[in-house]
């Protein structure tokens, strides 16, 4: 009688090629996989439910909208504040030498590795919310400053604008959470996804179990919502500009057109990983924004743009707890700040894991102070440059931007502000090239971050990578054609996503401090 070795054998010899391969393409496709069974059920259903009861889906999300600013938004702005304040701790201390990733030096220079740091992150403000959040608080003064005299209220409006693109929001992106995954997946081989920032409280029951498939999914949820945000943003403002600088008609055909070609962009720079495309257009981004701030600051309002500049974060460090932790008007921080810290909370375990990806043989100091301090201050500078310059121009010829902007129409505001500059139509060109650009670094980054927590590898294959950036690109187009009701429901349930990842992300308060001590002692630091 044949043994069992035989017995497999004979049995895999009768199987058909299909049928030996159908395992195989299983798992490329990670069809099998809990996580990707999980969130992408989550995001068919979403579009099914969008398409075929629109009226339904912003019922729950708005449901969902009132809870989360309700009992988690004063939570949030305590997290983000604490977040920062120990970070800055870590890296002004001694563990501020501390070698993250178990390497001597870093893998990726310094200019590239910062590049991509910003690009990524930045895009998802980078010039959409730039030219229009400042003009916005001027025109309706955020509560905690009130009215005050035209420059004043320039000041007040920048500095308002800092603080939800500065410090904090950059903070919780990649600071502590950083430190935790480095520490966890270099030192100790635990894998770099989501899961693993609960590990020091749930052990492995978290790594191999389904708690860890359902963090894993919440994370993917509420950065691919992230996500799906700016592509939506970025149709609707090419797709507006085209209409008025060249007279295409803006239409959801032309918005959608738009978001496919930035799909497809976004998707192919993913797939040639970290070292290739997102390296080279993290690089390329930068020396065209370095172009455009150096124009703006030849031709536009310099002075106004410095002085605004030095006022603004003066202003904000001044008032800057009183601002974190500001409760009076608890409607207002719902649309404002609030879902800003949403929106990036949501974010911040793949920012994490990214910036794990890329940032090996870094030291804690470095950083700290690349992520929360010097990303935040370039940020402010580039809100500066291009809403101060709105804010200068609408002082000296009142209503040449806010009437524009009036019925909150943000894709107008950036035109508004290029029509004062020398070759309007040129700059105004160079800034929708940037603009898409920003979201295709933002899109590859996520896209490869995304494919990488599911399928458990530094490099996944293509199909997952495909199918995801795919996937948040059709999101997108099917959330615009609601028209403003498809964005708003978007908008809403960002901050939505953000509540169980918040949870995820507050042990890192104490894990992060813990494990920096740690690695230092390990280190010899003292």
């Amino acid at each position: 009688m044949p043994n069992s070795t035989q017995a497999i054998s004979a049995s895999d010899l009768a199987q058909s090629p299909s049928q030996k391969a159908a395992p195989a393409l299983l798992h490329k496709l990670q069809l099998t996989n809990p996580t990707f069974q999980m969130s992408s059920t989550f995001f068919v259903g979403f579009m099914l439910l969008t398409i075929t009861n629109p009226s339904l889906l912003s019922e729950w999300v708005n449901q969902g909208f009132s809870f989360a600013t309700h009992f988690f938004g004063a939570f949030w702005q305590v997290l983000l504040l604490a977040n920062f304040v120990i970070g800055l701790y870590l890296a002004f201390g001694r563990t501020g030498s501390v070698r993250l990733g178990g390497i001597s030096a870093p893998e990726i220079t310094s200019f590239k590795w910062i590049s991509i740091i910003l690009c990524t992150l930045l895009a998802g403000g980078g010039v959409f919310w730039a030219a229009a959040e400042p003009i916005a608080h001027f025109v309706s003064a955020p509560p905690l400053f009130g009215d005050a005299l035209p420059t004043d209220a320039a000041v007040n409006a920048m500095s308002q604008s800092f603080l939800h693109w500065g410090f904090l929001a950059w903070a919780i992106l990649g600071c502590l959470s950083t430190i935790v995954l480095m520490h966890l997946h270099y030192d100790k081989g635990l894998p770099l996804q989501p899961r693993t920032l609960l590990y020091p409280i749930f052990g492995q029951r978290v790594i191999t179990g389904r708690l860890g498939n359902v963090v894993d999914t919440a994370c993917i949820i509420a950065v691919a919502a992230g996500t799906i945000g700016p592509i939506g943003f970025l149709g609707l403002q090419i797709s507006y500009a085209l209409n008025a600088l060249f007279g295409l008609p803006d239409n959801f055909v032309t918005q959608s057109l738009v978001i496919l070609f930035a799909m497809a962009m976004y998707t192919v720079s993913a797939l040639s990983g970290v070292s290739k495309g997102i390296q080279i257009i993290s690089r390329y981004n930068i020396l065209l924004s370095v172009f455009l701030i150096g124009f703006i600051l030849l031709f536009g309002p310099t002075s106004f743009i410095v002085d605004g500049y030095v006022q603004g974060v003066g202003s904000m460090v001044d008032n800057f707890v009183v601002m974190a932790l500001y409760r009076a008007d608890t409607e207002w921080l719902s649309w404002w700040t609030v879902f800003f810290w949403g929106w990036f909370i949501g974010y911040g375990p793949m920012m994490a894991i990214f910036i794990t990806r890329i940032s090996r043989g870094r030291t804690i100091r470095q950083l700290v102070m690349s992520v929360s301090i010097v990303a935040p201050l370039v940020t402010c500078f580039w809100f500066t440059a291009i809403g101060g310059s709105g804010l200068a121009f609408e002082i000296a010829n009142p209503g040449v931007i806010s009437t524009a902007f009036e019925g909150f129409n943000l894709p107008a505001v950036l035109l508004a502000i290029t029509s004062q500059l020398p070759f309007s139509t040129p700059i105004a060109l160079l800034f929708l090239l940037l603009t898409t650009t920003f979201i295709v670094t933002t899109g590859d980054s996520m896209t490869y971050t995304i494919s990488m927590v599911i399928s458990g590898d530094k490099e996944p294959n293509a199909v997952i990578r495909a199918f995801w950036g795919i996937t948040m690109g059709l999101v997108a187009i099917v959330l615009i054609s609601m028209g403003e009701g498809g964005i708003g429901a978007l908008q809403s349930f960002i901050v939505v996503t953000a509540v169980p990842v918040s949870l995820i992300l507050l042990p890192t308060l104490w894990f992060g401090y813990q494990y920096a001590q740690t690695m230092a002692s390990k280190q010899g630091i003292n």
